[in-house]
């Protein structure tokens, strides 16, 4: 998934971009309560591995949920009763999963990634591709502007994360982002929606549509995943990403006896 990075949009940092703050002057006493969207959890981590994190989604958030899942909608399988269009901010993040897996369904690994691509495409201004190359070419600023874009960005989509140092081509820049704990992968629990419908497609569209290179590099043990601007991915047969199995006590579609997760195959899945 991608965001609309090419836009000049100034955001508040990541842990208090969207917040409620409410005193009470009462007996002289105040009492102060503060609701952020973002991290649910008493540490404001990302729960253990084996627990689901809890998140506070606010406004921004469902927009984003609402915009990417209708969009996505008119590509889910037909005739199912789950598949009624929400109005808006009906949207919540198991929906929006819901909406991905339908899409997956009945369709190869290349024909999901190119639905993806339609959909990001579906959301660009006429353009969009040809005025971001011109905007950001694939130097160390761009790299590192576009990862310091994702953490605000991508925050809905995959929950927290850092900007850090990297190096590209033998040059140390900070054009890494560190997600801790990916939101999408968690709520799936599937190895072929993190590759098929997030990874690969946002790689291409980047690398192939941007111009901007960029490599996703997810983590199946403890979910956290390295985004890398700057970086040229590699071809889908020499990703590790390609030869993943199943992650079968947490994926509803997993097939235990595949060494490999069955949803990266070249069929319908």
């Amino acid at each position: 998934m991608v965001v609309l990075s090419f836009q000049t949009v100034n955001f508040p940092s990541v842990s208090s971009h969207c917040f409620f703050h409410k005193q009470n002057h009462h007996n002289n006493r105040i009492g102060t309560s503060i609701i952020r969207c973002g991290i649910a959890e008493a540490s404001g981590q990302p729960a253990p591995m084996g627990q689901k994190t809890k998140y506070n989604d606010g406004l921004f958030e469902k927009a984003f949920m609402t915009l990417f899942a209708r969009k996505m909608e008119k590509f889910a399988r037909a005739g199912d009763d789950n598949a009624k269009k929400k109005g808006w901010f009906d949207y919540d993040y198991e929906s929006f999963v819901d909406v991905s897996k339908r899409v997956m369904q009945g369709r190869s690994r290349l024909e999901q990634q190119k639905v993806v691509r339609e959909v990001l495409l579906s959301m660009l201004p006429p353009g969009a591709p040809a005025q971001f190359r011109k905007l950001f070419p694939p130097t160390k600023w761009a790299a590192e502007f576009n990862a310091a874009l994702t953490v605000p960005f991508f925050h809905w989509l995959v929950g927290p994360s850092e900007v850090v140092e990297v190096e590209v081509n033998g040059v140390k820049q900070k054009s890494g982002v560190l997600i801790k704990k990916c939101r999408y992968l968690e709520n799936s629990g599937c190895v072929g929606m993190c590759v098929n419908m997030c990874k690969i497609p946002t790689q291409d569209f980047f690398t192939n549509e941007f111009g901007l290179p960029l490599t996703m590099t997810p983590n199946f043990e403890d979910m956290s995943c390295e985004m890398v601007y700057g970086q040229v991915p590699p071809q889908f047969e020499d990703d590790p990403a390609s030869k993943q199995t199943c992650l079968a006590d947490i994926c509803s579609m997993a097939n235990p006896s595949s060494s490999v997760c069955h949803k990266l195959n070249g069929t319908s899945a």
